[in-house]
């Protein structure tokens, strides 16, 4: 019984904790609740990202979970004017955003990107202006969201969601040679007015100029407040929120973020 049991079991991962780097700022614990309860274990992967992982039976599994963090109410900082790092000095842990993934397919960019930002000085102005270009080219439009597009396939279609922004513009700057890596996480409508679209994760993105990591929006494509990174990859493949081992679909899903403000 015991074994038939067992075999019946699906394994998952799932990515729905707080970005390890934001642990400190946690005012409650940001705890994963499986419904019915399940034994859960988790790991940091290779891009630093907390992941669960979990097996589940048969039939409808919820998991959710509920948290407050502190943030400091400053919108992203503005990119200041820095050029692009040479790649024989880029450190060995950034090369990797430099290459083409899954989704970000910059091997078949290059041509466009050269052509469109290659008289350009480089750094913060070549991502800027990668940034307005994405910013135009995509139409965001919820109904013609697909798992399976590409960067190249955005520069095609120009339409998608926030992860196609994130998409294009990123391997666009990996075409530029300036390393840029995938984010996802939470953004509240917090600061500007309210979307009538359903709230969900977002995705953004960062480059690497100057010895660091900057965050960089091509859809809002203007700082925002109250940014929550969950994980960072090559693309949305490396932070799937969730991935099963065999079938299993998504009933439902619901993201809330409100701003809670602390009165002195």
């Amino acid at each position: 019984m015991t074994s038939r049991l067992t075999a019946r079991l699906r394994p998952m991962l799932l990515q729905l904790s707080v970005h390890p780097t934001r642990d400190a700022d946690l005012l409650t614990p940001d705890r994963i609740n499986p419904d019915p309860p399940l034994p859960m274990r988790s790991y940091i992967d290779l891009f630093g990202n907390r992941v669960t992982r979990v097996e589940v039976p048969a039939g409808l599994v919820t998991f959710s979970n509920r948290f407050v963090i502190h943030d400091s109410g400053e919108p992203d900082e503005t990119l200041p004017d820095v050029r692009t790092t040479p790649v024989a000095d880029l450190p060995n842990d950034v090369l990797l955003f430099l290459v083409s993934s899954r989704y970000c397919d910059s091997d078949k960019l290059a041509d466009f990107a050269w052509s469109q930002f290659g008289t350009l000085p480089g750094g913060a102005g070549c991502v800027q202006a990668i940034c307005d270009f994405v910013h135009a080219k995509i139409r965001f439009s919820y109904p013609d969201a697909s798992p399976t597009r590409s960067a190249s396939d955005s520069m095609h279609e120009g339409v998608g969601v926030c992860r196609d922004f994130a998409h294009l513009a990123t391997a666009l700057c990996r075409c530029m040679n300036i390393p840029a890596r995938y984010c996802t996480g939470y953004l509240g409508d917090i600061g500007v007015p309210i979307d009538v679209n359903p709230m969900d994760f977002s995705a953004w993105f960062e480059v690497f100029l100057d010895r660091r990591w900057y965050t960089m929006d091509a859809r809002h494509n203007h700082p925002r407040i109250g940014r929550i990174v969950m994980g960072r990859g090559r693309d949305a493949a490396d932070v799937a929120m969730s991935t099963a081992f065999g079938v299993a679909k998504l009933a439902r899903f619901e993201v809330v973020t409100q701003e809670q403000v602390q009165h002195a």
